[in-house]
């Protein structure tokens, strides 16, 4: 389990992304990088980290279920997932 401050961190980053996401795209047409360069360093899209929903675990992300590798195969084997099965033969 991630701390609950790293998960925190992330939400925040994502607010502070789409507060400034229309403020961004004006300013890169504009070709103002000065203007880009006073924005908040969080509210760059390339700063946030996919995690995991449901541990927080920011490796082994799953991008299609939005979970990490190891939550993603203890579900499949629960059958928690709809449509996916561990493979055998």
């Amino acid at each position: 389990m991630a701390k609950e401050s790293m998960k925190a961190r992330e939400v925040k980053r994502a607010k502070t992304v789409a507060k400034y996401a229309e403020k961004r795209k004006a300013l890169k047409e504009a070709g103002d990088y000065e203007g880009l360069q006073k924005l908040p360093k969080n509210a760059s899209p390339v700063r946030m980290h996919n995690r995991c929903k449901l541990t927080g675990r920011p490796r082994g992300y799953v991008r299609t279920f939005g979970i990490s590798r190891v939550m993603l195969r203890e579900m499949a084997n629960q059958g928690l997932i709809p449509g996916v099965k561990k493979a055998s033969w």
